[in-house]
């Protein structure tokens, strides 16, 4: 019996279905004509769901946030054309944080390609420099040998994107009219439909690779067991990541076997929560300022877990630094500008940490002198002190002062993301340890200000807690499209919006001195009105200057039912002069 099908249609839902297998979730879709097969292929799945944005660029970067609050592959469909360039920011921030993405672009078929066809440009591995794999799919054939091949495609997919080499995996899906499913195209026997609607498969997903090495065995873990015995002047860098949440503990027991101080940079987590904090260290950008006295504690071995450090006073200090450093993180990816690293190794750092604690205790390895560990502990302690006088006890609300505020304000629970710039740099700076479970994002793979509205947003779906966006105007004018978002889905986003008018990053580089050229091509100052903005997506708004209406407004904002925008205007000068008294004034303490 023969039974009338579009084959564009089955093509597609089939390989929907395979994805759903393979335990995706979500998908995020920007409407056009040649990705209607796609489109209605996770629409029409009632184990997917989907959300709709009208901007390329944003959903790129709604996904991306939403694949890391949820921590499974995202997939974001669009139409052919430069629809898919605009997908492309997004992607070089996945590719730069491994974070996994099914990027799905729709394209016209071989023989409209090179001679004007309308919204045709070459796809074909469009995003080369920046993906962990590409398949040009190929136009839909209804044999089983095909089917077999674009199943195989879509566990391919997500196996690469999130346990091979974690990261963005593209699809290029070519396409012939019609695409409707009512239009028919082929007639086929029965035993093709059920092929394509069949799973063969365990329908187990993303269970993680365990760490198959044995880690007591490997020469590299041995070298470095080594150095911990024999080196007492260690040190311990946690470098931004979404860790195990057992990371923290085991991490701190390591420590405090070793007597090594944890330098945790603000996007490591490592601050936040109800773990032992005696060995974190946070004020460590403010001490190592003081030159006479970073030479004074150089260590003589470094263990770096993590990504690349947000701390520019930390960067110098470990590239004046010859000690022997080895960078642990999941992939072995280098994460060292310096490049004075001797190796990195791909190991989960949960998975380090216990095994080399076991070690030692097998060994009966604790270390008894604390010299070295008090040295950095008295430093940070200092430090506090002063940043409580100057930062915490200023009567005047510059950018130093909001950061301790909004953790202050945060419920136990919450998600921070993080804006680039001045906003990361602050929040390293001035983000004290708590005991509140905090969870940290940031976009600092490429480190644009690009996309973070919109992956603020994807967080916020991505779980039910309580979720505050930081950010500066430029990156907030840059992403004024994402609140679509949040207005269309009732997100109750949180944004702090510190108002610098411009580039305030700027004012601590050379360039600054340069008047009037300086604030035209590099200030760039916006002068806008953004409650208009805010209005105009239903969002609730208010501007504030003063530290107690921002303590009630923030209050107030955690009630809502849709997103809320606190625009807090600062001087970028003012505050760059508190940032400098301080330092200056930690310098000074640390003679």
């Amino acid at each position: 019996m023969k039974i009338k099908i579009n084959r564009n249609i089955l093509w597609t839902e089939t390989f929907v279905n395979e994805l759903v297998l393979a335990g995706i979730k979500y998908a995020c879709i920007s409407p056009g004509s040649r990705n209607t097969p796609l489109t209605l292929a996770f629409a029409n799945n009632k184990k997917i769901k989907s959300y709709v944005l009208v901007d390329e660029r944003s959903t790129g970067f709604f996904a991306l946030g939403l694949a890391k609050s949820s921590n499974t592959p995202v997939a974001i469909v669009c139409t052919s054309g430069t629809a898919t360039a605009e997908f492309y920011p997004a992607i070089i921030e996945a590719y730069q944080q491994r974070v996994p993405l099914i990027v799905c672009t729709a394209d016209r078929p071989p023989e409209l390609l090179d001679v004007g066809a309308n919204q045709t440009i070459n796809q074909n591995n469009l995003y080369k420099n920046h993906i962990r794999l590409f398949v040009d799919i190929g136009l839909p054939e209804l044999t089983i040998r095909r089917l077999k091949h674009i199943k195989s495609t879509a566990r391919r997919a997500v196996y690469e994107s999130f346990i091979k080499s974690k990261g963005p995996v593209h699809l290029n899906f070519p396409f012939r009219k019609p695409f409707e499913p009512e239009f028919h195209t082929d007639e086929v026997n029965r035993n093709i439909i059920d092929y394509a609607k069949t799973n063969g498969r365990d329908k187990k997903s993303f269970a993680e690779l365990e760490e198959r090495k044995n880690l007591k065995n490997e020469k590299w873990f041995k070298d470095i067991a080594n150095f911990l015995m024999t080196v007492k002047k260690g040190l311990i860098i946690a470098g931004p990541e979404n860790y195990d949440p057992a990371f923290s503990q085991i991490l701190v027991k390591l420590a405090k076997r070793l007597n090594y101080p944890i330098l945790a940079d603000g996007c490591s987590n490592i601050r936040f929560g109800n773990h032992d904090k005696d060995l974190i260290i946070t004020n460590y950008d403010a001490f190592l300022r003081s030159d006479s006295f970073a030479k004074k504690i150089k260590p003589e071995f470094i263990v770096h877990f993590g990504r690349t450090i947000t701390s520019k006073a930390l960067d110098t200090f470990l590239e004046n630094c010859n000690a022997p450093r080895y960078m642990i993180n999941d992939y072995g990816d280098w994460f060292d500008p310096s490049n004075k690293s001797l190796a990195a190794h791909d190991c989960k750092p949960y998975s380090f940490c216990e095994r080399m604690d076991e070690f030692l205790e097998e060994e009966k390895f604790i270390r008894k002198s604390e010299d070295w560990l008090n040295t950095y502990l008295t430093a940070d302690k200092k430090t506090a002190k002063m940043k409580m006088r100057l930062i915490d006890g200023s009567p005047s609300f510059d950018e130093p002062c909001i950061i301790s505020e909004i953790v202050n304000e945060l419920p136990d629970n919450s998600q921070i993301m993080i804006s680039n710039s001045m906003p990361v740099r602050d929040f390293d700076y001035f983000a004290s340890n708590t005991g509140k479970k905090l969870t940290v994002f940031n976009n600092r793979g490429a480190s644009g200000i690009d996309g973070i509205i919109s992956t603020a947003l994807g967080i916020k779906c991505g779980s039910n807690k309580t979720t505050v966006l930081i950010t500066g105007d430029l990156a907030f004018y840059h992403d004024l499209n994402g609140l679509l978002a949040a207005f269309k889905y009732s997100l109750p986003l949180i944004i702090i919006l510190i108002n610098n008018n411009g580039g305030g990053i700027f004012e601590i580089l050379p360039i600054s001195n340069y008047g009037k050229i300086f604030k035209d091509y590099f200030i760039a100052p916006l002068n806008l009105e953004f409650s208009h903005f805010v209005k105009a997506y239903k969002g609730n708004y208010k501007k504030i200057k003063d530290r107690k209406i921002f303590q009630n407004t923030f209050k107030d904002s955690l009630k809502k039912k849709n997103f809320s925008v606190i625009e807090i205007p600062t001087d970028s000068r003012k505050s760059l002069m508190l940032r400098k008294k301080f330092w200056r004034e930690v310098s000074k303490i640390m003679r």
